[in-house]
């Protein structure tokens, strides 16, 4: 298994876009970037103000949406989708 490469400026833009998303799972993160939680909320913690970190955590600390396994796939879909 081959290490990932470092994540482009873009990418990690993009990373942190997707974990102040509400509605963005850590799963989604994962899957597209390869980092799990620990891994976003490294990068998080060193890409951010250590004020704009807290209030990052305090957000999706405990958030049901942030975590798949918790969180209602379907809750937005239309009725004629379901």
């Amino acid at each position: 298994m081959s290490a990932r490469q470092p994540l482009t400026i873009e990418e990690v833009d993009r990373v942190i876009e997707m974990a102040w998303e509400d509605r963005t799972p850590f799963e989604a993160i994962e899957m597209q970037f390869g980092l799990k939680e620990k891994d976003v909320i490294a990068l998080m913690r060193a890409e951010m103000k250590s004020s704009s970190f807290r209030m990052w955590r305090r957000r999706v600390s405990g958030r049901h949406t942030k975590h798949q396994a918790t969180s209602r796939a379907d809750r937005f879909r239309a009725a004629c989708h379901r």
